[in-house]
Parts: C-alpha cells; sequence; structure tokens
C-alpha cells in the first residue's frame, strides 16, 4: 500500500518536476511512510487511460512508418498483456511483465523466440510512455533479452535450385524462381513489381521495402531471359509484374506464391521450400563468395547490420579453406 501511494504521488508531479527532483521526492516519500502504518484503498483520482495511451502509441508507430501488419502485431500484444493485468498501465509494474511473461509461456507454450518478441514490443511501449512523460520508468528495463538457440537456417543447395528450375511446369513459375534467387528481394516485394518497374537494359528494378522504403535490386541474365519470355507470352492487359494463371489473371498474392513453392517442394522431396529461403540463400551466397557485408545490407535493405549477419551463414567449408591460409 505505502508504494502504490508513493508511486500515485509520483505519477501526479511528473508534469512539474525534473528526474533528480523526482527520485528525491521518492526518496523523502519512503523515508516519511516507513514511519506511518497505511490502511484503507486508495481513491485514484485518474481514470483508467491504458486504451487511450496504446492508440497514441500505435499513432506515432504508423507516423515513424511502421506497416498496418505491424502496427497490428504491436497493439494484439499490448491489448493481450492489458487483458491480462487489470492495473492502469500507469501503475504496471516489472513483476507484473514478468509474472505476465512466465504465465503466457507456460499457458501456450511458447517459444524463447516468441517470448522474446513479447518483450521486445512491451519494451518500445512502455519506453515511449517514459519518453512522453507518462510514467516515470519503463518496467521493462529490467527485463533483459531472453536468451534463444541460434538454430542455422536452412539454405538451397545449387542442386535444389537446378531441380525447381528443370520440373517448373509454368514459364511464369520460372521466372518467380530466378527473380527471387538472383535479387534477393522479400517476397511482398516481388507481387508489388509492375511490368514497367523492370529495367531490362540494366538489369535492375526499384523495389518498395519494409517502411516503404525504395532501394534498387538486381536480376542475372536467366532472370532477365525468363522473365521476357514470360511477359511475352501474356496476353492479359494486368499491370502486374506476376498474375495468376487462370483467368481474369489478377495480380498474384504472397499466399499463392507459397503455396505454388510448397507444392512444389514437395513434389521434388526439398526441404522447407518457402520464398524466403531464396534470400537467405543468395545472403549465405555473396558472403561465401566475398561480398562485403556492407554492401549486402544494402543490397537486402536492412536498416540494421546486425540484421543482414543473421541471414549470411559462412560455410564451415570456407573457414578451413580460410585457416589453413591465414593461419595454418
Amino acid at each position: 500500500m505505502k508504494h502504490e501511494l508513493a508511486t500515485e504521488v509520483m505519477q501526479q508531479m511528473l508534469p512539474y518536476l525534473d528526474n533528480a527532483q523526482l527520485k528525491q521526492l521518492r526518496q523523502v516519500l519512503e523515508q516519511t511512510l516507513f514511519h506511518y502504518e497505511v490502511t484503507g484503498n486508495i481513491v485514484k483520482p485518474e481514470e483508467d487511460d491504458s486504451n487511450e495511451l496504446v492508440m497514441m502509441f500505435i499513432a506515432a508507430k504508423r507516423i515513424e512508418g511502421c506497416s498496418e501488419k505491424t502496427l497490428k502485431y504491436y497493439q494484439t500484444t499490448i491489448d493481450a498483456m492489458l487483458s491480462s493485468l487489470p492495473k492502469n498501465v500507469r501503475h504496471i509494474l516489472t513483476e507484473d511483465l514478468r509474472t505476465y511473461l512466465t504465465e503466457y509461456q507456460s499457458k501456450n507454450q511458447s517459444s524463447r523466440v516468441t517470448i522474446d518478441n513479447i518483450r521486445r514490443i512491451l519494451s518500445s511501449f512502455f519506453s515511449w510512455l517514459e519518453d512522453e512523460d507518462y510514467i516515470i520508468k519503463s518496467p521493462v528495463r529490467r527485463i533483459h533479452k531472453v536468451k534463444t538457440a541460434s538454430n542455422i537456417k536452412e539454405t538451397y543447395s545449387d542442386e535444389d535450385l537446378e531441380k525447381m528450375r528443370d520440373n517448373c511446369k509454368e514459364i511464369r513459375d520460372l521466372a518467380m524462381i530466378d527473380m527471387l534467387a538472383s535479387t534477393g528481394m522479400r517476397v511482398g516485394e516481388m507481387v508489388l513489381l509492375n511490368r514497367n518497374d523492370i529495367d531490362f537494359s540494366e538489369r535492375e528494378c526499384v523495389v518498395f521495402g519494409k517502411g516503404d522504403k525504395e532501394r534498387i535490386v538486381y536480376f542475372n541474365a536467366r532472370a532477365k531471359l525468363h522473365l521476357k519470355a514470360y511477359l511475352d507470352s501474356r496476353k492479359d492487359a494486368n499491370p502486374a509484374l506476376f498474375v495468376t494463371l487462370r483467368a481474369p489473371h489478377e495480380r498474384i498474392q504472397i499466399g499463392g506464391i507459397e503455396h505454388r513453392l510448397r507444392n512444389m517442394g514437395k513434389r521434388l522431396n526439398i526441404s522447407k521450400v518457402h520464398p524466403h529461403k531464396f534470400r537467405r540463400t543468395l545472403a549465405t551466397m555473396a558472403i561465401d563468395k566475398g561480398m562485403p557485408i556492407e554492401q549486402l545490407q544494402r543490397l537486402l535493405g536492412h536498416q540494421r547490420i546486425d540484421t543482414t549477419l543473421q541471414y549470411a551463414m559462412v560455410k564451415q567449408s570456407n573457414v578451413k579453406i580460410a585457416h589453413k591460409k591465414y593461419i595454418g
């Protein structure tokens, strides 16, 4: 009860005191209340404005350029937390969030990666509340990053890529595979491309990545030939680069590409065929062949170089060769 009373006073004084003065006020309150017994319920002067603060946070993230998919994930995660903690967001403590994360993991059998994603989103939310002076200090500060196992994610072998190319029954599928394999673009970026976005003379195109950021990606000669053959074979007037096989030939969606590739993988007995695996394969190949990580970062459209390093895995055989060259 004493802690809640002190916190309530601190919250009310936020607009009037700086951090040093607030720290001094907390010390005075703790020393003074130590000599008293506090009984009864504290009447909260303000209404619970948790939902309003969440909407303000989402609006701030929207202005920063987050996609609607990301914003929805943020809001769903924060709303789930608030539903489980029946108290004003201003009064949520570190212990509350630790208990919530522990119970969430136990109830849903969630992986450590999932729990850390939730922690990261809550950290962003409470840090924003702190920066905007709605709370004194983020309760997530003392909840450290969840350690996760560094699983080596698979890439396609050269043989896998050739098997997929050789077994494409549609020229469209062959063009899509070559575009994904040679550019390293995200599948979400590819489905947004139009025919007139392609510069065949320079073998490049401009894509819109996360946060609507433009970047140039490049495709190889094989992708150029197959893409031209596919476009020449089309009879529709849809401006989209890739369309469905059946009339009315609408722009193909991410789910359609994923389904097509998944079925191909099952048919050819290739493990985990997915559009994103082409991106990871290109990154690994580029690193193995000596491409500077800063250039690969730009090619993949990553803001942070740490993200690029997660995509690129150096093959053990190359490590052995390098050891012989530089050390052995």
